[in-house]
């Protein structure tokens, strides 16, 4: 499903659905008309959701499917939540904005995408936990966006969704921002290369096949230093004061 500014994508079984990510909290009426009206299904049979990091559009509608479904909410295992603290608040103000900012970009208007900065998760995973009643699924710690990025990997079809590891606009891959921790977002890449997926699910940028030449592309052009909404607030600032 096309959500308000990023792909959904919902896994289908006899026992139940997931979802891969938590979509904007403007999402879950998009959710919940495809599950009634194109699968024909009641909107409880919703039984997992997981967040892979906490962005308005991977976390903010995961608590709101669980008041309404009753679905459990799985998460990375961290012990602190994302946004804390004062720099952790205008954080979480400057991603909703920005949110809001995409969406309009896409020309999708502006839409209600507020949600609490503390996710409170059912199940936290670690790296190779399988998600519990959808065992053909595994979780995958693959952090650099954030400290908490997670993939999701289906291991029998070797098909991966990579949330906003890897972007693609147009024929162009590029890296997302902000990327916290630029180590750990390279090695990330690697271990995704190391694995040939045979199917890569984007959350910007669709269904793809990657080559090797793509992810050394990637790697290549990665960021050496963090690339955070505060440095290049402060970048910005200096080219201002510069001029004058």
């Amino acid at each position: 499903m096309k959500g308000y500014i990023q792909c959904i994508y919902l896994v289908e079984y006899p026992h139940g659905l997931m979802l891969l990510d938590g979509c904007c909290r403007s999402d879950v009426k998009v959710v919940k008309a495809f599950i009634e009206t194109v699968l024909k299904r009641p909107f409880n049979d919703l039984k997992a959701v997981l967040v892979t990091h906490m962005h308005p559009d991977h976390a903010g509608g995961a608590h709101l499917f669980r008041r309404l479904t009753g679905c459990q909410v799985v998460s990375a295992d961290k012990n602190n939540h994302w946004y804390r603290g004062f720099n952790g608040i205008l954080m979480h103000w400057i991603d909703v904005v920005l949110s809001i900012y995409v969406g309009r970009r896409l020309k999708k208007g502006t839409r209600n995408v507020l949600y609490s900065r503390k996710l409170k998760p059912d199940i936290k995973l670690k790296d190779g936990d399988d998600v519990p009643g959808f065992d053909e699924w595994q979780v995958l710690e693959t952090p650099g966006h954030t400290d908490r990025d997670l993939s999701i990997l289906h291991k029998d079809k070797n098909m991966v969704y990579v949330a906003d590891l890897i972007i693609k606009l147009r024929t162009k891959f590029i890296v997302p921002f902000p990327v916290f921790h630029p180590n750990k977002y390279r090695a990330s890449l690697q271990r995704i290369k190391q694995m040939k997926p045979e199917l890569v699910l984007l959350a910007h940028g669709g269904q793809i096949k990657m080559a090797h030449e793509d992810f050394d592309h990637m790697i290549a052009h990665a960021p050496k230093i963090p690339r955070t909404p505060l440095r290049a607030t402060i970048k910005k600032f200096k080219k201002i004061t510069q001029r004058h």
